[in-house]
C-alpha cells in the first residue's frame, strides 16, 4: 500500500514539473510576446495604424506562433537566438555583421547550429517589404506578428549565450524565470511610454547594437541571481501555484520580487527597447516599400484554410515536442 502510494506522488509531482517546464519554455514568455506585439501598434504613423489597430486581436494572438512552430519544424529555433559567446569574447569583434561574411568564415552549419536570430530579422524585414508592396493584407499581418516575435526575442539576454538556461552554472530554470516570471508578475506597472517608430537607416548595425546590449546584460542575469540563490534555502524560492487549475512549482513572489530589484528594471529596459525596435522595424519595412496605402485594407477575416493550418499548429504545441534544441528547459 505505502509503495503505491509513493508511486503515485511521483506521477504527480512529475505531472507538476513537466507543467511547469512547459509554461517556461516560451521566449519571452508568450504573455510578454503578445504585450509587446500589441503594444508596438501604438508607436505606428497615422498611415499605419488604422490598419494595425484593426487587426490588432490578430498581431497580439499570433505573436506566439513561432515558438509554437517549434513544434512542428526542425529549422525554427535556431531563429530565435544566437549564442555569440561560442565565437569569442564581449564585444565579440570577431563575428562578421554580414550573413555572407559570416557563412565564409564560420560555414552556414555552424552558424545555424549556435543561432541565427540578427540574421533571421534582416531576412523577415525583406518579406515584410514585399507584403506591403503586394498589398496582401493576410500576408502583412502574418509576417508582421512572426517578425515581431524575432525581434523580441534579440532583446533577452539569455538569448546570445551558450549557457542559456544556466545549465552550466548550475541555474537550471533562469530563462524562463527572467522572461517569463517576473514579466508575468510585474510588467503590468512597467512604463510603456516609448515614443514613436523612427525609420532605421541600416538595419544590419541597429539589430546588432540589440543583440549586444543583450549579451551586455547577460553577466548580471545569471550573476545576481547566483548571489541571491546563496541566501534563500529551496522552500523559499520556489512556491506552489495554480495554473490552470494545476498546481504548478514556480519561483516564489518573494524570491522573484528580490532578484527583480536586483536587476534593477533591465527587464521593463528590454521590454521597452523590444516594443520600440518592433514598431519601428515595421514601420521601416512599409517605408521601403514606398509607404503603400493600406488605410483601406479592413479588418482581416482567416479562410478555412487558415483556420485549419492555425489548429495543426496549435495541436502540435499541446501536444508535441520541441523539435531541435530546447532552448529554454
Amino acid at each position: 500500500m505505502k509503495k503505491k502510494l509513493l508511486i503515485v506522488i511521483a506521477f504527480a509531482l512529475g505531472v507538476v514539473f513537466f507543467v511547469y517546464n512547459r509554461t517556461q519554455s516560451n521566449a519571452w514568455g508568450f504573455w510578454a510576446h503578445q504585450r509587446i506585439n500589441r503594444l508596438a501598434v501604438f508607436t505606428l504613423p497615422p498611415e499605419m495604424i488604422v490598419f494595425y489597430k484593426y487587426n490588432i486581436e490578430y498581431i497580439t494572438e499570433h505573436a506566439v506562433d513561432p515558438d509554437k512552430r517549434r513544434y512542428a519544424s526542425d529549422n525554427e529555433a535556431p531563429r530565435h537566438y544566437i549564442d555569440i559567446d561560442h565565437y569569442d569574447t564581449y564585444p565579440f569583434t570577431a563575428v562578421p555583421h554580414r550573413w555572407n561574411d559570416a557563412v565564409a568564415k564560420y560555414t552556414e552549419d555552424t552558424l545555424v547550429a549556435y543561432g541565427i536570430v540578427p540574421w533571421h530579422i534582416e531576412v523577415m524585414l525583406k518579406r515584410l517589404t514585399s507584403a506591403f508592396e503586394k498589398g496582401n493584407p493576410q500576408e502583412i499581418l502574418r509576417v508582421s506578428a512572426d517578425f515581431g516575435h524575432y525581434i523580441a526575442d534579440s532583446h533577452v539576454p539569455l538569448h546570445t549565450t551558450h549557457n542559456y538556461n544556466g545549465q552550466l552554472t548550475n541555474q537550471k530554470g533562469i530563462h524562463g524565470f527572467w522572461e517569463s516570471r517576473l514579466p508575468e508578475l510585474f510588467a503590468d506597472n512597467y512604463d510603456y511610454f516609448v515614443g514613436k517608430a523612427e525609420y532605421i537607416k541600416n538595419v544590419n548595425e541597429f539589430v546588432w547594437d540589440r543583440v549586444l546590449e543583450s549579451a551586455a546584460a547577460t553577466d548580471s542575469v545569471l550573476y545576481l541571481e547566483a548571489k541571491l540563490n546563496k541566501l534563500y534555502p529551496s522552500d523559499q524560492k520556489y512556491g506552489f501555484e495554480e495554473r490552470n487549475n494545476i498546481t504548478t512549482r514556480t519561483y516564489s513572489a518573494e524570491y522573484s520580487s528580490e532578484y527583480h530589484q536586483m536587476l534593477d528594471d533591465m527587464v521593463e529596459r528590454r521590454m521597452r527597447r523590444a516594443i520600440l525596435s518592433v514598431g519601428s522595424l515595421w514601420y521601416t519595412a512599409w517605408v521601403d516599400a514606398g509607404k503603400p496605402d493600406i488605410s483601406n485594407l479592413g479588418e482581416y477575416i482567416p479562410t478555412e484554410e487558415d483556420m485549419e493550418e492555425q489548429k495543426e499548429l496549435d495541436n502540435l504545441y499541446s501536444t508535441g515536442k520541441i523539435k531541435g534544441r530546447e532552448h529554454e528547459d
